[in-house]
């Protein structure tokens, strides 16, 4: 992929420099994005236009829950191409969560 790729999707967060993250959760799951396409998962245009949807769903988002629309989207390419199961995703999600709550402040969390 090509930085014009990247620069066509929606919305991006982005600075002179490239795509810019809030969190480090946003910047595994640009990653993820990436692999998962340089991998054949998915096409570049197949990604683009899940995204779309997902931010169309949301029209007043003000950019702060971008990356929340971005799992979104890729959770369900995952599912589409059997990758894994939506209950699969939602046991993971759980467990995570779980693991965070228990986990003291400052910590790595760990599954």
């Amino acid at each position: 992929m090509n930085a014009p790729e990247i620069l066509t999707l929606p919305r991006l967060p982005r600075d002179a420099d490239g795509p810019i993250f809030a969190e480090p959760w946003q910047a595994q799951a640009f990653a993820l994005t990436l692999r998962l396409f340089e991998g054949g998962v998915f096409s570049w245009t197949d990604w683009a236009q899940a995204l779309s949807v997902e931010l169309a769903l949301d029209p007043h988002d003000d950019g702060s829950r971008y990356y929340d629309h971005w799992v979104a989207a890729l959770e369900k390419l995952v599912a589409e191409r059997s990758l894994a199961a939506p209950s699969e995703m939602a046991a993971r999600k759980s467990a995570w969560a779980e693991a965070y709550r228990h986990t003291p402040h400052g910590l790595p969390v760990e599954l």
